[in-house]
């Protein structure tokens, strides 16, 4: 059976009608030219070119055949070109979820943004999820990768799952911005210890309800929730109006509202991890793509 070399110096001797010229431009000599056109007719079982001194031209089967040796090297480095891509991580599809906190950190928007510069074959299927359902759907191959704001619970799944960490972002009290305490440049969690919280409630927010329970605890207080919203702007709009006081993670000081005002916890333990979470065991080219393109985020953020 014939082989891709013998398609190019079929093409090429079609292209040029001479076996002088074609070999220049193969960059071979006449003789190995002219033996393979020989062999490829014989394969065939047909008589590609018509030879005289004087020139060399195609036949009808010939005709056929340019055309359709022409396909099949195109089809061939289309399969090439492809299948390099998966294995670079540049084709296929992966499933990403995030926390509702995660959309407001620099790090989800910039890393797509960057992967798919960089990977603009792969398909990115987000969701939003909360932390424990992400692991969960991790081990259950439901999803790829998963921004989280926590670690795993168990230790089996800790040993299933990797980690790497992106941030550990600070967290601030998102205050009334005519309260007394407005306008300080930092707070201890104990200087609200009397003040009403609002919350997101616990089926949506877990971690910062058991951030904002374990701070408080520290400060000698157990926080005294009034009002809930399950939306952020829902949250901060019960703050403007005067409503209570919230723990928020820094990023939230780009979403602008009239009458809010933030503060920064001077609390050591006052921090929120961000990690991108991901099965151990998954060795996707994909994946790994998108993991490099983490990095490099936390590269260039400091964090690495």
């Amino acid at each position: 059976m014939f082989d891709f070399r013998q398609l190019r110096y079929f093409i090429t001797v079609a292209e040029e009608l001479s076996f002088t010229r074609a070999a220049i431009r193969l960059h071979i000599s006449q003789p190995p030219l002219s033996q393979q056109i020989q062999a490829l007719e014989r394969d065939l079982g047909v008589t590609l070119l018509e030879r005289t001194k004087r020139k060399v031209a195609l036949t009808e089967p010939g005709k056929v055949f340019l055309e359709q040796a022409r396909l099949i090297l195109t089809q061939a480095e289309l399969a090439r070109s492809r299948t390099a891509a998966v294995a670079a991580g540049h084709n296929g599809q992966l499933r990403l979820a995030y926390t509702l906190s995660v959309s407001f950190h620099p790090a989800l928007p910039h890393t797509l943004l960057r992967h798919r510069q960089i990977a603009p074959g792969v398909d990115v299927q987000l969701r939003e999820m909360n932390n424990a359902p992400q692991f969960a759907a991790l081990l259950a191959n439901e999803i790829d990768v998963g921004f989280v704001r926590t670690e795993p619970r168990h230790l089996q799944d800790t040993r299933k799952l990797r980690l790497r960490l992106l941030d550990r972002e600070p967290l601030m009290l998102a205050l009334p911005s005519s309260h007394p305490l407005a306008k300080r440049d930092e707070l201890h969690m104990s200087e609200v210890a009397d003040e009403a919280f609002v919350t997101q409630p616990r089926e949506v927010a877990a971690t910062l309800h058991e951030k904002l329970t374990t701070l408080a605890s520290a400060a000698g207080f157990h926080p005294r929730t009034v009002q809930q919203a399950r939306q952020i702007s829902g949250l901060l709009a019960l703050v403007a109006a005067g409503l209570g006081v919230a723990l928020v993670p820094a990023t939230m000081r780009a979403v602008h509202l009239a009458g809010v005002s933030y503060v920064p916890l001077a609390d050591p333990a006052a921090q929120l991890l961000l990690a991108v979470a991901s099965r151990a065991d998954d060795a996707s080219p994909v994946l790994a793509q998108f993991l490099s393109t983490v990095d490099e985020f936390a590269r260039d953020s400091g964090n690495l």
